[in-house]
């Protein structure tokens, strides 16, 4: 075997390749401090996201800096890492080497695949240039200006059926991506966007959320979910379940209603539409030429290794791993939620260890999910916030909704967010617009005639 690193000197210790720093690379790139490996995390930004937060840099309630933190800067004390701002664009599972795209090949002892999804338009990929999704900062600051130039071009405009289009938001899918953009776009309607215009009312814009199933917030339970449906019909926002959305053009959207015979299809005028209705895995999971589940994700044993390749772990959203559930029996698949992708990074890390204190040359056997030692996925719950003072909440052995709720949601967020400072200003910018209704991150950084151009 190659035991040369990237810097040509000898790899005295096994070398750990980490693709990926969201939180499952994260998680499992600070599990292994201290441990007789040397790390190399490869990501293609520099900066770690707390990506349940980033619709707050979407809707201008939050900056960026606040919830996203230099990868560098987060392990500088970690000895025994090195981080690498590059794109990987091949794996060798035989040679035990990653190519990056500068040229770079890096070998490795131990392999954590830790990428993440990205957006799923069913097959209609065109759609994605009039329907943006929200995965990364740079997703965030392209709707940002995309809804605040929505009103500048109904304040700018004469024509009355132009103005409509332009205050006319349709968001697309009702997970709590969909849920918390839609009660935050009609918020800055009514309330952040009051008494600055002055051809325009802003709290007439129109907020349309559109799912295909019966009810919004489908992994909840039903009672939770009609009461987030309440919560935001209570801030202004139109909820249609049960239609299917047909079409997606700059004008607007086209939707389904009912099946064969009694099927009705309407046309919707809207300038910006959010699309929150699906996520697929990242095309680099292609790469390991193994088996993929039908959204692309890489089926993985109890150990989270992919067959036959002990030394290759797969986490977090590319992962199609099942976890045991609490009666001993049943095998559910594991959500695509960040506590999963945590807990699946510190298993990860576990198995390493684990491998590293072997007998010299002995291979850990596949192990299924139902094993004992297996991964097991612990639910702690489930929180969407709706609006200002209205959220759920599904805790297992408790459900709530309303003011607490937000409260909850409130905290915990700001409990997780990476660093001292982020939750201080989190916690800061969230006070001033409990009281104020203000969100003061409004800069559109792009010369007038580009925004003019947007809205052609």
């Amino acid at each position: 075997m190659n035991t040369s690193n990237s810097t040509g000197r000898p790899a005295a210790r096994p070398r750990v390749l980490i693709i990926g720093c969201g939180f499952g690379g994260l998680a499992a790139t600070r599990a292994l401090a201290g441990a007789p490996v040397d790390i190399t995390v490869i990501d293609r930004s520099n900066h770690h996201l707390f990506q349940p937060l980033l619709y707050q840099v979407a809707t201008a309630g939050l900056s960026a800096p606040s919830i996203a933190a230099p990868i560098r800067h987060m392990l500088r004390g970690q000895r025994n890492v090195t981080v690498l701002m590059a794109e990987v664009c091949g794996i060798d599972r035989q040679q035990r080497r990653v190519q990056l795209s500068d040229g770079q090949s890096l070998g490795y002892e131990y392999l954590i695949v830790a990428v993440g999804a990205t957006h799923s338009y069913f097959g209609r990929d065109e759609w994605a240039a009039h329907a943006p999704g929200l995965k990364t900062l740079q997703d965030a600051f392209a709707l940002r200006a995309r809804v605040l130039k929505a009103f500048e071009q109904a304040e700018s405009s004469p024509d009355p059926a132009l103005q409509r289009a332009c205050l006319s938001f349709v968001v697309i899918g009702a997970g709590p991506t969909g849920v918390e953009m839609a009660g935050t776009l009609a918020e800055i309607a009514r309330h952040t966007l009051k008494n600055e215009f002055r051809r325009i009312d802003p709290a007439s814009a129109r907020v349309l959320l559109l799912e295909g199933s019966p009810r919004v917030l489908q992994a909840l339970p039903p009672e939770l979910s009609a009461k987030a449906e309440a919560q935001l019909r209570a801030l202004g926002v139109e909820v249609r379940t049960g239609c299917r959305v047909v079409g997606i053009d700059a004008d607007g959207v086209e939707v389904q209603t009912g099946e064969g015979a009694v099927a009705a299809t309407e046309r919707i005028a809207a300038r910006t539409v959010v699309w929150a209705a699906g996520v697929a895995a990242s095309p680099l999971g292609r790469m390991l030429d193994v088996p993929l589940d039908r959204a692309g994700r890489v089926v993985v044993d109890g150990r989270l290794n992919i067959p036959g390749y002990p030394e290759v772990f797969v986490i977090g959203d590319l992962a199609a791993a099942q976890s045991l559930q609490s009666d001993g029996r049943t095998l559910k698949p594991v959500p695509g939620v960040s506590p999963a992708a945590k807990q699946m990074g510190a298993y990860a890390a576990s198995q390493i260890l684990r491998a590293l204190r072997a007998p010299q040359g002995q291979v850990l056997p596949p192990m299924p999910a139902d094993a004992p030692g297996a991964f097991r996925y612990r639910d702690y719950g489930a929180l969407a916030t709706i609006g200002r003072k209205a959220a759920v909440a599904d805790l297992g052995f408790v459900q709530f909704s309303g003011y607490f709720a937000w409260l909850f949601w409130l905290f915990v967020h700001i409990y997780f967010l990476i660093g001292f400072r982020n939750r201080l200003v989190v916690l800061m910018d969230w006070a001033w617009a409990y009281w104020s209704f203000q969100r003061y991150a409004r800069v559109v950084a792009e010369p007038v005639d580009a925004v003019q151009k947007a809205g052609d």
